[in-house]
């Protein structure tokens, strides 16, 4: 996330007119809109390539994968984001007939880079973590193996971990697996030769 735009607070509706015509994708929370920045090779790289694997894993199941412009409402956080990644798992449910804000992920993934990791981790997650049909989240680093999987468990969410480009990453919630190898492909080519598992 990047900084306010204004100090001038939004309504919801004022957001998504702005929004739907606007050039840059922006994000909302409590009144206020954030630009969002740029992402690197890297990240654009990570978010494809993971993107690819659950399509391949999903296909001829009633499971939808969506890349970073499906816009994510978290209602009781008072918030819009746009993950770099959203699969649903239920018929999607949408906010109005622009079919642009789904209202009901099964699983979201941010690929962390430098000026956003904080948010992904704190903020950005207790919104999402408000979703009642959001079962699994993932943080995927850029620059280096390694992949963090928080998976809802009534009111608790575990914490599972793969830092090995040799691991494989469960994703129980919609019943794929994410190897990271894959994960990192043409990534890791460019890393020092001991994080290659």
């Amino acid at each position: 996330m990047s900084a306010v735009l204004t100090p001038t607070y939004y309504t919801a509706e004022e957001y998504l007119m702005l929004e739907r015509s606007a050039e840059i994708k922006s994000e909302f929370h409590d009144g206020q809109i954030y630009a969002m920045t740029g992402a690197s090779r890297e990240h654009n790289l990570i978010a494809f390539n993971i993107g690819r694997e659950l399509g391949n894993q999903l296909k001829k199941r009633p499971c939808e994968a969506y890349l970073s412009d499906m816009r994510v409402k978290a209602a009781e956080a008072r918030s819009y984001h746009y993950p770099d990644i959203v699969v649903v798992c239920d018929k999607p449910q949408f906010e109005d007939a622009h079919v642009d804000t789904l209202l009901n992920p099964t699983l979201l993934v941010e690929v962390l880079s430098p000026s956003t990791e904080a948010y992904d981790r704190g903020g950005k997650f207790a919104h999402y973590r408000k979703i009642p049909t959001l079962r699994e989240y993932l943080l995927v680093t850029q620059d280096r193996p390694s992949i963090e999987r928080y998976l809802r468990q009534g009111d608790a969410w575990i914490l599972t971990e793969a830092t090995e480009l040799d691991a494989a990453i469960p994703l129980q919630s919609i019943d794929c697996v994410l190897s990271l190898r894959e994960v990192y492909d043409k990534v890791s080519d460019h890393w020092p030769a001991e994080l290659d598992g």
